[in-house]
């Protein structure tokens, strides 16, 4: 090689060095996703608008953000409850797919009318679909879950640390052994924030020790809070700095691993928060009416409710019905099965877990049970709130942030659908999803 020859290849071999370095969508490596880790942080019950007020608590979570990609509002799914979407976001399905409508599985008996929800029926019987861990597992990657939901003694989760974990659970008893958890720490009914650190001593603990390819972590603090206090209230708060604080612990646990570089945080949330301050008491309601539990029967849920019709004499039963709630203070909307595929609602007809009316609640009220005797309408004692509005309600809206291996730096996006995090955390274990509502969110990853 002439002179002339080595300056230019020099050159050029410099350039491209550059560039690479300069590049947003650069990897120092390209790394098989079973040398690496992809922790799913659900804060449950954090609006996205908390991330618009510039002196929240949280400094992790902004550290996060302005180190990767976040988006300014998460459209959830309906109906706006805990285990509907989290089961969303590992499927990137909605209800009429995987199956959830409610915080477990809804059993109903006709003849008398009966109606109940059960939160123990295992996971193969409780998600009517493939979800992400299911397929990581099946791909030979490695599992984990804490506190995470509709996951009832999931086979494809290798290591599990669950809601109400009790000393004879596999991870639990190596987590005593390992003097990483005392037996006494399960015991009596502990407060949520104190449940709240186990589970997260809990995953930083999977982390250290175990580097699970794909981790779903969920904590319910600010939820608990919301619910008995009302969002945008010193109590709520002091949950999200809290909150802030038990992300950290996990982020230090990935460093401390030796996993920092190799390691993709999502936090996320499932829905968002109002203030309420009537309640509408709808066994009160219904007993006014003379319509009985064995013809009529109701669950609510803050912002909205769903209401089961015996079969019999069905269809008198629900023009009265919307006659009754069309005069209901409160009440701002009644949808039937028409409005349920918009809705994204499955059909009684498919699913018997679906409610026969979902009425819907005005801003600053929600629906609540009731004794069966007293006003319809009340004022609530104090400040709470409720989730449970429609989807398309600004104040439903959650949170996602993106950080880390595979993420890009700096982008902001206004608005994503929670449909879209299980295809792109899919993208970063290298696995399908056979089906799902929206694509992966493309504009984030390297």
């Amino acid at each position: 090689m002439n002179i002339s020859n080595f300056f230019r290849f020099t050159f050029v071999s410099l350039l491209l060095c550059l560039l690479a370095a300069c590049s947003d969508g650069s990897q120092s490596s390209n790394l098989a996703a079973k040398d690496r880790m992809v922790v799913v942080i659900s804060l449950d019950g954090f609006p996205a608008y908390y991330l618009a007020d510039p002196h929240l608590p949280a400094p992790t979570l902004r550290s996060l953000m302005h180190g990767g990609s976040w988006a300014k509002e998460m459209q959830p799914i309906n109906p706006t409850w805990t285990w509907p979407n989290h089961t969303t976001l590992v499927t990137g399905l909605k209800p009429p797919d995987h199956g959830l409508l409610y915080n477990g599985t809804l059993v109903r008996k006709d003849d008398p009318l009966s109606v109940k929800v059960d939160y123990t029926i295992p996971k193969t019987q409780m998600v009517h679909c493939q979800t992400l861990y299911d397929i990581a597992h099946n791909a030979g990657l490695t599992t984990a879950q804490v506190d995470w939901v509709a996951i009832n003694d999931a086979p494809t989760i290798t290591w599990a640390f669950p809601e109400r974990a009790t000393a004879s659970d596999p991870l639990v008893k190596e987590m005593i052994a390992n003097h990483a958890l005392n037996a006494s720490d399960l015991q009596n009914k502990p407060t949520i924030v104190w449940r709240d650190q186990i589970w997260t001593d809990a995953g930083a603990y999977l982390i250290r020790r175990h580097k699970p390819n794909l981790l779903l972590f969920h904590l319910l603090t600010l939820d608990s809070t919301h619910h008995n206090y009302g969002p945008k209230t010193l109590a709520a708060y002091d949950a999200v700095a809290f909150l802030d604080s038990r992300v950290k612990q996990l982020v230090d646990a990935v460093k401390e691993s030796g996993m920092d570089g190799r390691t993709t945080f999502f936090v996320v949330s499932d829905h968002g928060f109002k203030a309420v301050h009537k309640q509408i008491f709808l066994k009160n309601l219904l007993a006014k009416a003379k319509l009985s539990p064995d013809e009529v029967q109701a669950i609510p849920e803050g912002g909205s409710a769903m209401i089961y019709v015996a079969y019999k004499n069905q269809k008198q039963i629900l023009d009265k019905l919307r006659g009754l709630f069309e005069k209901t203070e409160g009440v701002a909307h009644i949808a039937g099965e028409d409005e349920y595929p918009p809705l994204g609602f499955p059909l009684p007809e498919k699913d018997p877990q679906m409610a026969n009316l979902v009425v819907f609640a005005k801003t600053d009220y929600g629906f609540s049970g009731g004794t069966g005797d007293g006003p319809v309408v009340g004022e609530a004692p104090h400040t709470v709130g409720s989730h449970g509005y429609p989807n398309t309600d600004p104040d439903m809206q959650a949170l996602f942030i993106a950080n880390g291996y595979g993420i890009r730096n700096g982008v902001t996006l206004d608005h994503i659908q929670n449909t879209s995090v299980a295809p792109t955390l899919a993208r970063l274990l290298g696995v399908t999803l056979p089906k799902t509502e929206t694509p992966a969110l493309d504009q984030i990853l390297r």
